[in-house]
């Protein structure tokens, strides 16, 4: 039974893997430029979009991310950074987005003088303030990149550790995976786990099952970003599912990078199947165009998912939020109860009433 999209719209939803500097509002960008005399490639609005939209002119993940060139110039201010990840939190609540993990790497923005620390700070305030407003819960990823080195992944892992119980709440390694082995990164995974920390990576994206295989037992990640060649490796996945270790899934980014070449083979569909623990997400929400309803809308429409389906995969998503076990089994609980109550046969229409 088709489930219309303003059903997914309104119903309690995770996003776990989204990027800050990935998920602007096309005129935050344009504004932040003007206000900080930043030179854009072009102020056209959809000249911009077509620029910084991910479509068919992408041929890989390293191709993809060369839009961050653009984003990046604009958030090497407190200010600018403060308003994008309130702004991303507003938007989230708006499509019932109930908890939003944000993930960035501070060192990105720092070119302008900004140390680490205060680019930390500032993010934080704009979670804060939409949280207070809203009440969308929320939790800041650290990211690493690859390719920087692992020096100053340990710098990241520090921070993370600075920052721990007081928004942060897990490490990242993200970036190109091929010639950038995570097991490079080990001493900062090793920090962050010798701090009681979560942390996630980036893997089995651009690279095959042996760059999960590294995120798990070289760097010993909870979760996987992406993991979309994981269906590689049958014994890997086998172990993933056994030891529940979840997938951060991006369906239309993945595509986008060429990680899975169409929507039929991408192996999502499978996994969910066949019983791994799957969250459906969004990773950058401007370059993709997207939100976590329409990914999961997507999904629905390629794959044929009940909402029965969806409500599993929703519910996931909040099992494997990176908050205390306490706080997320009352927010499970809370959640399943408001998925229950929801039914595609009554759903839009009117309840009746008794006349008194």
């Amino acid at each position: 039974m088709e489930i219309p999209f303003d059903l997914i719209h309104r119903l309690p939803k995770t996003d776990l893997h989204c990027h800050l500097d990935g998920s602007l509002r096309l005129d935050t960008v344009i504004d932040l430029a003007r206000k900080q005399n930043v030179k854009l490639p072009t102020f056209d609005r959809d000249a911009l979009f077509r620029m910084l939209y991910a479509g068919e002119h992408v041929t890989s993940l390293d191709d993809y991310l060369r839009a961050f060139d653009i984003t990046l110039s604009v958030l090497q201010e407190e200010e600018a950074l403060e308003r994008v990840a309130y702004e991303l939190a507003v938007d989230a609540w708006h499509e019932n987005v109930r908890y939003l993990e944000v993930r960035y790497c501070p060192l990105l923005h720092i070119r302008n003088g900004l140390s680490p620390a205060k680019v930390v700070e500032a993010v934080l305030r704009g979670l804060r303030t939409a949280k207070r407003e809203l009440g969308i819960r929320y939790g800041v990823i650290l990211c690493a990149i690859r390719s920087v080195g692992p020096e100053s992944s340990l710098k990241i892992a520090e921070l993370c550790v600075a920052f721990k119980n007081r928004g942060v709440v897990g490490f990242d390694l993200a970036g190109s995976e091929t010639g950038n082995p995570a097991k490079l990164h080990r001493a900062a995974f090793q920090l962050v786990i010798d701090n009681n920390i979560n942390c996630t990576a980036h893997a089995g994206e651009s690279f095959g099952p042996d760059s999960v295989h590294q995120a798990i037992h070289k760097c010993g990640a909870h979760r996987i970003g992406h993991g979309t060649r994981l269906v590689e490796s049958g014994d890997l996945l086998n172990f993933v599912n056994d030891h529940r270790i979840p997938l951060e899934v991006c369906p239309s980014s993945n595509l986008q990078t060429r990680a899975a070449a169409s929507w039929e083979t991408h192996p999502v569909d499978f996994y969910v199947d066949y019983g791994l623990r799957v969250t459906i997400n969004t990773d950058n929400r401007l370059m993709s165009d997207t939100t976590a309803s329409k990914e999961l809308h997507l999904c629905h429409t390629h794959y044929g998912w009940s909402l029965d389906t969806i409500k599993e995969i929703i519910i996931a998503g909040f099992k494997s939020a990176f908050m205390p076990y306490r706080e997320k089994a009352d927010l499970v609980a809370e959640i399943s109860r408001e998925l229950a109550a929801i039914d595609l046969a009554t759903w839009g229409k009117p309840k009746l009433t008794t006349a008194s």
